[in-house]
């Protein structure tokens, strides 16, 4: 089966099986969803929640986070991977949000990168999800899933899988296809055992075709 064909089936399968598929982030506005996104680094979106509970009661906005020292902000994020550093993001974060961009997430992705803890991959998430600019976020699902499925082909970093699949994919499909490979990537085409019998995928899917 060609790429271009697979593309097809992509979109057809997921459109029908996943027409709703969005974050499993919690959040109440671009605020918390950049705080969310930048602890989710190495870190379980329900772990993620878990710990914005609390943090949003105390710190809902870029203006109070921006108040808080960075020791009340690790106190709450402790139980997240690597807290010292992304308390310290967040601390920096809120205040340049503060200071620079009259208290607002800035909504381009130029801009999006400039704030710390925000690498092109965080700026995608943000963009695509809050602003719906047509974006390829990649993670470790996302680069995995595409590769099996066949999508993108020999993709050596998160950069190549993303220009490919920016390049195969309709723009206003981009923001939904980056939530379609993470789901699918989370609960059926796992890392280390793909529930490949059970998926709706295989029909269409390199990975599975090769077995």
């Amino acid at each position: 089966m060609r790429r271009n064909q697979r593309v097809v089936k992509f979109i057809e399968y997921f459109s029908k099986n996943l027409p709703d598929a969005k974050t499993e982030l919690e959040y109440n506005n671009v605020f918390q969803l950049t705080v969310a996104v930048i602890l989710s680094a190495q870190c379980t979106d329900k772990r993620v929640n878990q710990i914005t509970k609390q943090l949003f009661v105390d710190f809902p906005d870029a203006i109070k986070m921006s108040k808080a020292n960075i020791k009340e902000i690790y106190s709450l994020i402790k139980s997240c991977t690597y807290p010292r550093n992304k308390s310290k993001y967040l601390s920096q974060m809120s205040k340049m949000v503060v200071n620079i961009f009259n208290s607002k997430i800035p909504s381009n992705l130029t801009d999006l990168q400039r704030l710390p803890g925000v690498g092109r991959k965080t700026a995608n998430v943000i963009g695509s999800v809050y602003f719906n600019i047509p974006a390829m976020p990649v993670d470790t699902h996302v680069f995995r899933v595409s590769e099996r499925i066949g999508l993108t082909l020999k993709a050596k970093n998160p950069i190549q899988t993303e220009m490919q699949l920016v390049s195969i994919l309709p723009e206003e499909k981009l923001a939904i296809a980056h939530h379609w490979l993470i789901l699918h990537g989370r609960y059926v085409c796992i890392a280390r055992k793909p529930k490949c019998f059970e998926c709706g995928a295989k029909t269409f899917c390199k990975y599975y075709s090769k077995r």
